[in-house]
């Protein structure tokens, strides 16, 4: 019996987008509120949060809207590698089907870096290096992948943000 094609979320992108953070595909939890993240257990936000703390976590923690300006204000863009699958669940391993997102196609003129969120992400890698910028693998913000510890991986998304060039201020002052 096969199950229903999931459609996934549009690009969270604009125009200043610097670091381009692509995920598998969103959980059910997200498709069903139509936001990236929206596990209550996914430690997305919360990384972002604590490499930036310009807010308090409070302010924004409940506000999609502006979790996603911030995130935009930052210089970041989220999407995922896959536009559409079959999917029991929100484990990746149970994704079948996939048919990939063009991300070639998103017009990104400060374009720096793409960092993948995942392994699965990852898988895709070799269609994201196409677009002439590094190539980031961060470990996983979703609860499944319990075997590094939060500051572990507050410490890896950190130096890929840092090297990617995220960490310096928006916008550039070549940048008019």
């Amino acid at each position: 019996m096969a199950s229903e094609l999931l459609q996934g979320l549009p690009p969270l992108v604009s125009p200043r987008t610097r670091v381009l953070i692509l995920g598998s595909f969103p959980g059910p939890r997200s498709l069903l509120l139509q936001q990236y993240y929206a596990h209550p257990q996914n430690q997305f936000w919360r990384i972002l949060q604590s490499i930036w703390p310009s807010e308090p976590y409070g302010y924004w923690a409940d506000s999609y809207e502006i979790r996603s300006k911030w995130l935009l204000e930052h210089g970041l863009g989220l999407w995922d590698v896959y536009a559409r699958c079959e999917r029991g669940g929100s484990l990746d391993s149970a994704i079948r089907h996939a048919v990939p997102n063009d991300i070639a196609s998103l017009e990104l003129p400060h374009l720096r870096a793409i960092a993948h969120n995942g392994a699965e992400s990852f898988k895709l890698a070799r269609h994201t290096r196409t677009l002439g910028v590094p190539v980031y693998r961060l470990p996983s913000t979703s609860p499944a992948h319990a075997s590094w510890s939060f500051e572990r991986k507050l410490q890896a998304w950190r130096e890929v943000m840092t090297m990617a060039g995220a960490a310096d201020p928006w916008p550039p002052e070549s940048v008019t």
